[in-house]
């Protein structure tokens, strides 16, 4: 069950051209999060309920907190 997580917006990133590398995918997403200010502490929230899951959940709660491209 995905948890609601309050952020302070949705950081653009593009996904696009990372072959479905989830380590890629999950590292483009903190960049966006650090430079969209977020506190490291929703940072780690969200990613880590990104990887709570297989590849298809991870993909879910990106496109759920970040502008993905």
């Amino acid at each position: 069950m995905e948890k609601t997580i309050k952020t302070p917006n949705r950081p653009k990133v593009k996904l696009v051209g990372t072959d479905g590398n989830a380590f890629e995918l999950l590292g483009r997403c903190q960049q966006a999060a650090r430079k969209a200010k977020w506190d490291k502490e929703v940072t780690a929230a969200v990613l880590d309920e990104a990887m709570a899951g297989d590849y298809d959940h991870l993909l879910a709660t990106l496109v759920t907190y970040f502008d993905v491209r």
